[in-house]
């Protein structure tokens, strides 16, 4: 789940394309229209909203998912956390019954965007009102316990999914699908005048891997790579183990979410969570993922 169209190919790209090579089915959900996905003061708005749209399904499937694209449409950068928002990402997730949940960290400092703050918080809160029946009875539908939340953009990831080459070059396919956004998020210009004063200077994923702890001792590091890719998914929210799953829809395939730890591999890795279960109020307590 993100915020906007290329939100969840930025944040959790590279391991949703493993997964979904993996035989799971992969689902999408998007919280807003992307209505304000440009610079152009004069931009027709109802037609970068209908490019918006194609775009995020496109992107979807170079990652590989087969599962739903679900367009919620809320206005672009007016996302609330309400009580008819959470109502219905929380029906989809019990329509889905996703076995692991993706989603922006809500708890991440300095946070500017305001629909990044929302989503954060309604799919926190739409995952404990699916998981309860006793929320939502309107729904009809059965309710449905994720068995891991996993945040993306998170302060302090203490969880890393590693990522093939051609995971990530999956990732930077589904990225360059939201060509409507190569300028204005992607600084991708005819002008290197233009791109170089608007591009903002941030590590690479491999400086990024490079300056962070390496795995404890007992633990083992993938093999480290010559040159690393351009891009990392990294993520903060409850996960880890190994279990059967689906990422939404139905069961296949095997999810590898890693084990729970501060460590993080100094070599290119698809995203990196915090690795925690979902607690229950309805029935008995699981133990945490492993």
């Amino acid at each position: 789940m993100g915020a906007h169209p290329d939100d969840i190919e930025f944040g959790a790209g590279a391991t949703l394309a493993r997964w979904a090579e993996d035989g799971c089915e992969v689902s999408l959900l998007v919280c807003t229209d992307g209505s304000k996905g440009t610079w152009d003061a004069d931009a027709d708005i109802a037609a970068l909203v209908a490019t918006r749209r194609d775009e995020a399904r496109a992107a979807a499937r170079q990652l590989g998912a087969t599962g739903e694209v679900v367009l919620l449409d809320r206005v672009d950068g007016e996302l609330a956390h309400d009580r008819a928002t959470t109502s219905e990402i929380a029906r989809w997730i019990r329509v889905l019954r996703p076995d692991v949940l993706l989603g922006h960290d809500p708890w991440k400092r300095y946070r500017l965007h305001p629909d990044h703050r929302a989503a954060g918080f309604l799919v926190t809160d739409a995952l404990v009102a699916a998981r309860d029946p006793h929320f939502f009875r309107e729904h009809g539908v059965a309710h449905h316990r994720p068995d891991a939340l996993l945040l993306f953009e998170a302060d302090e990831p203490d969880h890393a999914e590693p990522a093939e080459e051609r995971h990530l070059a999956a990732k930077l396919a589904a990225l360059e699908a939201h060509r409507s956004q190569y300028e204005s998020t992607m600084f991708i210009t005819d002008d290197p005048e233009q791109a170089g004063r608007r591009a903002p200077a941030v590590p690479t994923a491999s400086e990024r891997c490079s300056r962070r702890p390496g795995p404890g001792p007992g633990r083992r590091s993938p093999s480290a790579s010559a040159s690393s890719p351009p891009t990392a998914d990294r993520a903060a929210g409850p996960g880890g183990g190994r279990h059967r799953g689906r990422v939404s829809g139905q069961r296949a395939g095997r999810l590898r979410l890693g084990c729970h730890t501060p460590s993080v591999p100094s070599v290119p890795c698809s995203m990196t969570v915090r690795s925690t279960p979902t607690p229950s109020t309805t029935g008995p307590q699981r133990p945490p993922i492993r």
